[in-house]
């Protein structure tokens, strides 16, 4: 029996510092790595200097060009991640701040995203390389269920974010294999579609108050940052296209942009625009709010 006990002790202390060195391992190539995703690179980065910062889901990653604001001498960069929400454009913001960052614009796209208060699971797993690095990630998530688990069980938050952040993107990141979320400065094109397009259905979504976009609006008054709200295009045959008139009574400040791009040639599928809707649609947003710096 004492043999038995002994044998258990032993398999639980090996248990226990496998888990130990994994985790620090998958952490150590996590904190050298900045170019797989906005969030590494992101992290890994400070004292930046932006005109104009893009946040929010792919209806942000894919639709804005940030070449034709540097184009006209804004230094700018497109923050926008598909499948991420409110909830997680928050937290990037605050990063921004602990980062040193200047930012004196900020777009975020507020449509959709506020149909709901819950957040992205796909999203939020890239956080978690250093939840416990950053005092910041660590306040943000401190009311989800498995916050103990994620900051006192080693190498938890990799299984538990096994998909994203597991063996296959801590090996990628070591290798430094290339992805294109950085490049065009975070602008991600849509091919265009052909075929009949699907029209969106938007019946059971309606604007709610959002706790993540009160947030954000009170971090870039703190930090002097001009925030510009705006709705982004859906195709014209989205059911239920009223809900973008609901968006105004619930949040008077947002800017209406759904109607800026309506020909279904710019669009990719319904809810998104391809390349060319995409130049169109900067362009308009840049001519609403900016005007060409003087180059000297």
């Amino acid at each position: 029996m004492k043999q038995f006990i002994l044998f258990i002790v032993k398999a639980l202390l090996i248990l226990m510092l496998t888990m130990v060195t994994l985790d620090v391992l998958y952490t150590l190539v996590y904190k050298q790595n900045d170019d797989r995703n906005k969030i590494s690179y992101l992290y890994n980065s400070k004292d930046k200097e932006y005109d104009v910062v893009f946040l929010g889901s792919s209806r942000v990653n894919n639709h804005f060009v940030p070449k034709i604001f540097n184009d006209n001498g804004y230094k700018t960069f497109n923050f926008g991640m598909t499948r991420s929400r409110l909830e997680e454009s928050a937290l990037m913001l605050k990063l921004m701040v602990e980062r040193n960052y200047k930012i004196k614009n900020l777009i975020l796209q507020v449509d959709l995203n506020i149909n709901t208060n819950d957040h992205s699971e796909a999203i939020r797993s890239l956080f978690m390389p250093y939840i416990h690095e950053s005092q910041t990630i660590r306040d943000y998530y401190k009311d989800i269920p498995e916050y103990t688990n994620l900051i006192y069980i080693p190498f938890y938050r990799y299984l538990h974010y096994d998909a994203r952040v597991g063996f296959r993107e801590m090996y990628y990141s070591a290798v430094h294999k290339k992805t294109n979320a950085l490049e065009n400065n975070g602008f991600n094109p849509l091919k265009s579609y052909s075929g009949k397009m699907t029209p969106a259905d938007l019946s059971k979504y309606y604007p709610k108050r959002n706790s993540a976009y009160e947030d954000i609006k009170a971090i870039c008054k703190k930090n002097n940052i001009n925030l510009i709200a705006i709705t982004t295009p859906m195709c014209m045959s989205t059911i239920n296209r009223d809900y973008f008139n609901h968006i105004n009574s619930v949040y008077p400040e947002i800017h209406r942009f759904e109607n800026a791009v309506t020909d279904d040639m710019y669009f990719a599928t319904c809810g998104h625009m391809n390349k060319a809707g995409a130049v169109e649609f900067t362009k308009v947003v840049f001519k609403a709010f900016f005007k060409p710096k003087s180059h000297h």
